[in-house]
């Protein structure tokens, strides 16, 4: 039988009148946020915008893509991050010829050795862990990449006509290299728009990279600690989704997500000249959560404002399509990203 369909990703955000918060749990978050940061840099120099972008997407529940030149230490990043949260990890290297059943895995023929009797038995493919490494994902063809479609929405996995649930909690963070074109494939948009995040890493200053050389070319290797564990992760989640949000701050998010869209009657006139495709309501959603997150983690009792601003980049900025005009023009979605934040104001 079937497993029962698991529940939506992103649930419409509580408003005002949600239940009081746990102050209490508020205040450990933090602490509890705090080490893991100090856990991550026993490995991981620099990179302080990176490391906190990943942990909001974990308290948050979503997926993360990193997006970096090889070399920055994207993967080091996770392995760590599931070492000091104690979580089941897999990685899983995306190249041109892997199959979906490598990713989900798959029905196998085994033969009882009791009876002689032959049966199906699943095999659970890598995707059966917490935390899922994905590695260079768009070097596998858009076929294999739509096996992770149904696991990062609905948390399961359909294999012949069988469902598997995957157990909670469940993270892909995927990695991109942005300047190797060869052998590559466009992430579907329908794809893209499953991860929460895009988390844009870059080179290290010369300090921190003389420090990356010196730590990595001795005889220590640093020992990570468990932090919390899987339990835990879900309760931080529960929380983040408990926290208040007004009105009128949940407003503000969908209007700036609105404007990106071309055909919107809040749309500007730069995005209907330069904009192809605008941001979904995903978009409006994770705006919203990252905003509870950021005040959780902060220490604040309701998501404000200033907190749906500074994750607005990384929610926008894979899920706007630019059309000819832009490019010919050398317009980035940076450029919009930029101009939509200087032009949406809260409370206008």
């Amino acid at each position: 039988m079937a497993a029962p369909t698991a529940p939506p990703l992103i649930s419409p955000p509580p408003l005002a009148s949600a239940s009081p918060v746990d102050v209490e749990a508020i205040d450990r978050l933090a602490a509890q946020r705090q080490a893991l940061v100090e856990q991550i840099a026993r490995v991981i120099v620099g990179q302080h915008e990176v490391i906190d972008n990943v942990l909001l997407t974990i308290f948050c529940g979503g997926h993360g893509l990193v997006v970096g030149v090889p070399g920055l230490a994207k993967t080091l990043l996770i392995r760590s991050l599931g070492r000091a949260l104690n979580l089941t990890f897999s990685r899983i290297q995306f190249t041109p010829d892997l199959m979906p059943s490598d990713i989900t895995g798959t029905d196998i023929l085994q033969e009882d050795p009791n009876n002689g009797q032959r049966r199906l038995e699943f095999l659970p493919g890598p995707i059966f862990a917490n935390l899922v490494l994905a590695d260079e994902i768009n070097r596998t063809p858009p076929k294999t990449q739509a096996a992770m479609l149904q696991t990062m929405q609905e948390r399961e996995v359909t294999v012949g006509n069988r469902t598997y649930p995957l157990r909670p909690p469940f993270h892909v963070f995927a990695t991109q290299n942005p300047i190797e074109m060869e052998g590559t494939y466009v992430l579907p948009e329908a794809q893209a728009d499953r991860f929460m995040f895009q988390i844009n890493t870059g080179y290290p200053t010369n300090a921190e990279e003389e420090l990356v050389v010196r730590n990595t070319t001795g005889t220590e290797s640093p020992e990570l600690q468990p932090v919390l564990d899987g339990a835990q992760i879900i309760e931080i989640q529960k929380l983040v989704r408990a926290l208040p949000i007004s009105d009128e701050v949940l407003r503000y998010a969908v209007r700036l997500v609105a404007s990106t869209r071309p055909e919107d009657p809040l749309a500007s006139d730069y995005v209907k000249e330069y904009v192809r495709w605008g941001a979904s309501p995903r978009a409006s959603q994770y705006l919203a959560l990252g905003a509870k997150a950021r005040a959780a983690t902060s220490g604040n009792l309701c998501a404000d404002y200033e907190g749906v601003r500074s994750v607005a980049r990384q929610v926008l900025r894979h899920r706007i399509l630019l059309n000819f005009n832009a490019r010919a023009q050398k317009i980035t979605v940076n450029d919009i990203i930029e101009k939509l934040l200087a032009d949406v104001q809260p409370g206008r």
